[in-house]
């Protein structure tokens, strides 16, 4: 049986689902669900997962990863063959648990976060398990909309930093967000995949294919496709863009954000401490001078000027 194709690099972002082998049952207790949010816990620390959504259902689960350094596989091997180890162990059973391998759908981080998030956490509603969506103990709704303290491993900033600066101003509005559509017929926004592997725009999903599969589409057996071309770092990218916008300070720090997003791998912290911005005005501002850059010819040229020099 064909491998399903990985699409792996860095700062990527996956909608994950994981069901349970024919259909049957992956959590049966409270303690299976603890153990399930440790192992979330010990990948953020052993293998630099960002978990910013969760939701735990009795045959199956959903997550909303990032990937700062490109390493999805690893990640859910240990989620999923760490829990699979202890729900064996305690059962005395043996064999697969999970139904064949997780399914991993990379996404648009900036066009289909929010919607994800509200997708995820209206699972327990949908399903009848829960009448509102943040009293359902086994998702991260409630961290998002009713209680500020969160687990540490659980990444809120970047989802919440859509609806505002203020933490209960943010969760306030995401909740009004998630109630918004309970009563209504809400589509399900991976009903949008424009590839079997990719939800995004069609600009977003061409970048994809033309870095990662392009004359590979035939080949299902290979592993996941890993971005290796070596990443410029943050000084190198701001010294290219001083070296031909050195007399526009503003344009050239709006371009640099936007660079240093693109092409560096580093983490959203790690750029947001760079220029002094939060991660999720991050992701906004670069793609704002993204679309900037498509719509003015000019500004399209010095970007690929540049782009030459980083890339070199």
């Amino acid at each position: 049986m064909a491998r399903p194709l990985r699409i792996e690099y860095t700062g990527a972002f996956y909608h994950i689902t994981s069901r349970g082998n024919e259909r049957k049952e992956v959590f049966k207790s409270q303690r299976d669900r603890e153990k399930f949010l440790f192992y979330l816990e010990s990948a953020t620390e052993r293998y630099g997962a960002i978990i910013h959504v969760y939701c735990l259902m009795d045959n199956h689960y959903h997550l909303l990863i990032e990937t700062p350094v490109g390493n999805l596989s690893q990640i859910m091997h240990h989620i999923n063959g760490a829990y699979t180890t202890y729900f064996n162990a305690k059962r005395e059973r043996s064999g697969h648990l999970f139904q064949g391998r997780y399914k991993a759908i990379l996404i648009e981080a900036d066009e289909y976060a929010k919607e994800l998030s509200r997708y995820i956490h209206l699972n327990p509603v949908r399903a009848g398990v829960a009448e509102n969506p943040e009293e359902y103990k086994w998702s991260s709704c409630m961290y998002y909309t009713v209680k500020k303290n969160a687990p540490g491993w659980l990444e809120r900033g970047f989802i919440l930093g859509y609806f505002g600066k203020k933490l209960a101003v943010s969760m306030k509005s995401y909740r009004d967000f998630i109630h918004a559509v309970m009563d209504q017929a809400y589509e399900n926004p991976l009903a949008e995949l424009n590839h079997s592997v990719i939800l995004g725009s069609g600009q977003f999903v061409t970048e994809i294919k033309d870095r990662f599969l392009k004359n590979k589409e035939q080949d299902r057996d290979l592993p996941a496709l890993k971005e290796l071309s070596k990443k410029p770092n943050l000084d190198h990218i701001e010294k290219a863009v001083d070296s031909v916008l050195s007399s526009e300070e503003k344009l050239a720090r709006q371009v640099k954000l936007h660079l240093c997003h693109r092409y560096s791998g580093m983490k959203l912290r790690e750029i947001g401490l760079r220029f002094d911005i939060g991660q999720s005005g991050i992701t906004q501002a670069s793609h704002r001078i993204a679309l900037k850059t498509e719509r003015d010819e000019k500004l399209r040229k010095i970007v690929k000027r540049i782009e030459k020099i980083i890339l070199l």
